[in-house]
């Protein structure tokens, strides 16, 4: 059993379309575990649930081996970060800190050791006696992520901290937020629609789709190997094809063009996808893994030049980074190498 567990939980509201269905969930102490996926997956509504802002109609939500399903939000001792900080602007930062210190009637002299240190942990000691209006975005984001962290929660809940950032310090934040994660070993469940953002710093990801996790795992082996053609899309796979086998390892598609995949599947049909960064526009053919075809709409991404290559298998994108820039109309061989094949 892992540190925290969600068991079969269900929402759906006045009887009517499911929000969750039956879902599962299993996070180690420790790790930080990322809910990806699309605006309406379930995503918040799962974090929502796990903070309990929201009951579930039916399962279980357990830590450390206790059922929290139905303890009140102010008794499960979780640090929660949202979208907006929501910091009282007339207190300084060192009150705000020792906010839910002050709450919970503590000492002061703890008080006072407790917040310098989170402060210290999240390198905003300089700041304690300014107050929010004088702070950057990611100062006031730290701010937030060190009230959440001071009560020393069992469990930190973070909502799509980094959405109101701009992109250059929603990088730095990223990097600051997994290494105090790291610092401190707490358990942390981040909610994001960013792929990007959420593989740089998760251990698992579980990628959502209409309520329920269509995949659980590393973010290495999400990236590289998606289950099901819902998560291959949502990660940047934008090619798709019908393969049925034919022997072995190789497949074939509707039009008998060939593809010797190099993974092992027991099913004779399936669906194929491959990435546009791993097609390779070649000048001699092979026996294998070839399609030919002709250059529509070229787009320039700054590394390289997006085509829209017509074949006979559709319209295949396909991202180059060569020296050779192709023009509309032009006749091009397309390699899919068999170790950049994925079927889902």
């Amino acid at each position: 059993m892992g540190f925290v567990e969600l068991k079969d939980i269900c929402l759906s509201y006045d009887g009517s379309k499911n929000i969750l269905k039956d879902l599962n969930l299993s996070i180690e102490k420790g790790e930080l575990v990322s809910l990806l996926g699309p605006s309406g997956c379930g995503k918040t509504t799962t974090l929502r649930i796990i903070a309990g802002l929201i009951n579930p109609n039916s399962g279980q939500f357990i830590v450390d081996s206790e059922d929290l399903t139905k303890v009140p939000v102010h008794k499960r001792n979780f640090g929660m970060v949202f979208q907006s900080y929501a910091l009282f602007p007339h207190m300084t930062v060192f009150d705000n800190v020792a906010f839910g210190l002050k709450n919970r009637k503590m000492d002061k002299n703890m008080i006072k050791e407790k917040v310098n240190r989170i402060l210290e942990v999240t390198d905003l000691e300089q700041f304690a006696n300014r107050y929010p209006k004088q702070m950057s975005g990611g100062q006031r984001q730290r701010v937030a992520l060190a009230r959440a962290l001071v009560v020393e929660p069992k469990l930190l809940l973070l909502d799509e901290p980094l959405s109101n950032l701009d992109a250059k310090l929603r990088i730095s934040m990223r990097t600051e937020i997994k290494r105090i994660q790291q610092k401190l070993g707490i358990t942390t469940v981040f909610v994001t629609h960013d792929q990007e953002e959420c593989f740089s710093i998760s251990d698992k990801v579980a990628v959502m789709n209409n309520g329920d996790i269509e995949q659980y795992d590393t973010p290495e082996n999400i990236y590289k190997f998606p289950k099901t053609e819902f998560v291959a899309r949502f990660i940047g796979f934008d090619n798709f094809f019908e393969v049925e086998k034919s022997a072995g390892n190789i497949y074939r598609d509707k039009n008998n063009n060939e593809f010797e995949i190099d993974f092992e599947d027991s099913r004779s049909r399936a669906v194929a996808t491959i990435r546009p960064d791993d097609i390779q526009i070649v000048s001699e053919p092979s026996d294998k893994n070839i399609v030919r075809g002709t250059v529509g709409v070229r787009t320039f991404l700054g590394d390289s030049y997006q085509y829209e290559v017509m074949t006979d298998m559709g319209k295949i994108n396909v991202n180059d980074k060569s020296d050779r820039i192709y023009q509309q109309g032009d006749a091009v061989m397309l390699l899919m190498p068999g170790n950049k094949i994925i079927l889902v």
